[in-house]
């Protein structure tokens, strides 16, 4: 499973922090953050919303576009290893300089060069996608939309939303989300992770969104998910992450196969893979345990992520030759 080359489109570059490389940022800038790991050195959090104030400490350690390249590196160096060549992440401008644009330009100057000399060295290739907080407000996301729109194009090919889904509706962000369709970028949405098929339906059908991050609680509506399948939506599942979180007990009870059988196109991801002790490695053996998918089960899937990834062809003509190999 961790030679299987891989794509991943569903990646939060700060979520996706090893608890060392925190730890010792923390230690450099002298900042008491103990208190979100566990004994083992491990994040420590109780529920999603305790994992978002967690995830929050954390990035208080990443002060400057130096140590976003250094993240980068981090981060893009623990996807190799699972044999990821192809990968999309989520960016935050207002973790990145406060959606300064100024200093968000600085930020992903940081990160562009990171990875490029991760695709050089380690032969994985990344892009990002912009993502507002949801639950920081509208008004910080259209802060967030300009920083997306003046930097579109190259390495920045999307939009999307995270954060807590239960604060706010889709539709209050539709500004961001026009701006930053008017400008070039693809659209994406998380959605369907804690709500239910309706945040599925209103990311489709307010926001257009092409993929919707996780949108597994889809399958508690049929029609929807025919909808989905006609459409061509794109699932970004996380099952690792649902499973951690508690949505589903196990991966077995996860509904990616289901869908999949019902023909709407999912892919596999990690989200926040130290969070949740996962990798894509990781996410392939249990998927092959619970489902028994095999190899060729996983070429088509990984074919599939990157037919819906957001870069340019020539991109994708590369990395289909890395699939066939």
């Amino acid at each position: 499973m961790k030679e299987l080359p891989k794509v991943e489109l569903h990646l939060h570059l700060e979520g996706a922090a090893p608890p060392a490389f925190i730890k010792g940022l923390a230690r450099e800038k002298k900042i008491d953050i103990s208190g979100i790991f566990d004994e083992d050195g491990s994040y420590r959090f109780t529920d999603f919303w305790n994992f978002l104030k967690v995830y929050e400490a954390a990035c208080t350690t990443l002060q400057g576009p130096q140590d976003f390249y250094r993240l980068t590196l981090a981060v893009l160096e623990e996807c190799a290893a699972s044999g990821v060549v192809y990968s999309e992440c989520f960016l935050s401008p207002d973790f990145c300089g406060g959606r300064d644009l100024g200093a968000w330009r600085e930020y992903l100057h940081a990160i562009t060069e990171a990875a490029a000399l991760a695709e050089k060295t380690m032969g994985i290739t990344l892009r990002g996608i912009v993502t507002p907080i949801r639950h920081f407000g509208p008004e910080k996301a259209r802060e967030t939309a300009l920083c997306a729109a003046e930097t579109a194009g190259g390495f920045i090919t999307g939009f999307g939303i995270g954060g807590d889904e239960k604060v706010g509706a889709l539709k209050d962000f539709l500004w961001s989300f026009d701006c930053a369709r008017e400008s070039g970028l693809r659209i994406t949405a998380h959605a369907g992770e804690w709500n239910g098929p309706d945040e599925v339906r209103a990311a489709v059908h307010d926001l257009g969104a092409e993929r919707v991050g996780h949108g597994v609680r889809a399958i508690e509506d049929l029609a929807l998910v025919d909808e989905l399948a006609e459409r061509g939506t794109v699932l970004e599942c996380c099952p690792g992450s649902n499973v951690a979180l508690g949505i589903y007990p196990t991966f077995r009870a996860h509904p990616i196969s289901e869908l999949d059988r019902r023909g709407v196109k999912v892919t596999i991801n990690t989200d926040d893979p130290p969070f949740f002790h996962t990798t894509m490695a990781r996410e392939y053996d249990m998927l092959n345990r619970a489902f028994d998918w095999d190899e060729g089960q996983f070429r088509r899937l990984a074919a599939q992520a990157l037919d819906a990834a957001f870069c340019d062809a020539d991109t994708k003509t590369r990395i289909a030759k890395l699939l066939e190999a």
